[in-house]
């Protein structure tokens, strides 16, 4: 069986041990449930079915039942406040509790790579600049990016890049990209940081609307009313121009600056569909029209 620090899920862990002490001798959910101590026989399977959440009273009972021992309850103790937590704020800060406590037992958490490129706008943007400028010293990096960025960044940057595998440092001191894009995967935490990240490229392209010359961004926009079927289609229209976009950038090796393309398509209103016509017209005329 994995160990639990494979693990980004605890619902799964607890499914996983029970399959796995089944496979080997006869075990079943009560034989599970009593180990723990509870009087429930089904109690453990319905949490692991997501039926029930594991009480916060119970975690160390459960974690001890099976086998899990120092940091590793632990671990398993945040990871289930992790899958319980109500929002990203509170998820974010428990993911990286888990990372601190991998790290501080020389072990390493699946997706925390992952998780921390794609919680910071630097990782990326380092990722792209360190190549384009060889033999260039972290200040010269940083002095290069438009948004604040210290030299001791860069540096800190680039040792996680390099130690993740998203960066090869050569033998002349210059970065080259180990693959040309970086994409999520099937992951379950890092979604989380991928929130995180658009949220700071939106701050950072409202800034280049002050501090960047017209000429040298691009922004447009459309306000517009939809149907789910439309919605769907412009939907798979960005796909294919994003893939259109990748192609046109593979086939550049000159790389002059790093720029970053946003996409959005979101919803301005609630679904009206199943408003009346009164209160549609009501709403015409207590806001007006665009333009």
């Amino acid at each position: 069986m994995k160990k639990i620090i494979e693990y980004t899920d605890y619902r799964r862990y607890i499914a996983d041990y029970y399959a796995d002490r089944k496979a080997r001798k006869s075990f079943t959910w009560r034989d599970f449930a009593k180990s723990a101590g509870f009087s429930s026989p089904v109690y453990l399977k319905l949490v692991a079915e997501g039926k029930y959440n594991l009480s916060e009273a119970a975690v160390e009972r459960v974690a001890e039942a099976m086998g899990l021992r120092d940091w590793e309850v632990d671990y398993f103790k945040v990871l289930v406040g992790l899958n319980h937590a109500k929002d990203n704020e509170s998820r974010r800060t428990l993911f990286n509790e888990m990372l601190g406590i991998a790290a501080a037992h020389k072990a390493t958490v699946v997706e925390g790579d992952s998780f921390r490129f794609f919680s910071d706008w630097k990782n990326p943007v380092i990722r792209e600049l360190a190549p384009a400028m060889p033999g260039a010293k972290p200040l010269a990096m940083a002095r290069a990016c438009i948004s604040k960025i210290t030299a001791a960044e860069v540096s800190e940057t680039l040792a996680f890049l390099t130690k993740a595998g998203l960066l090869k440092k050569n033998a002349d001191g210059s970065y080259t990209q180990t693959e040309q894009f970086v994409t999520t995967g099937p992951m379950e935490i890092t979604p989380l940081a991928v929130r995180e990240l658009h949220h700071q490229m939106g701050e950072l392209a409202l800034d280049t609307i002050e501090n960047v010359p017209q000429n040298q961004r691009h922004f447009s926009g459309l306000t517009m009313g939809l149907s789910t079927k439309s919605y769907n289609q412009i939907v798979k229209e960005i796909a294919e121009f994003r893939k259109k976009v990748a192609s046109i950038v593979t086939s550049d090796d000159t790389v002059e600056r790093v720029y970053r393309l946003n996409m959005q398509l979101f919803p301005m209103t609630h679904d009206v569909s199943g408003i009346d016509a009164g209160a549609k017209e009501m709403d015409v005329k207590k806001f007006g029209k665009e333009g």
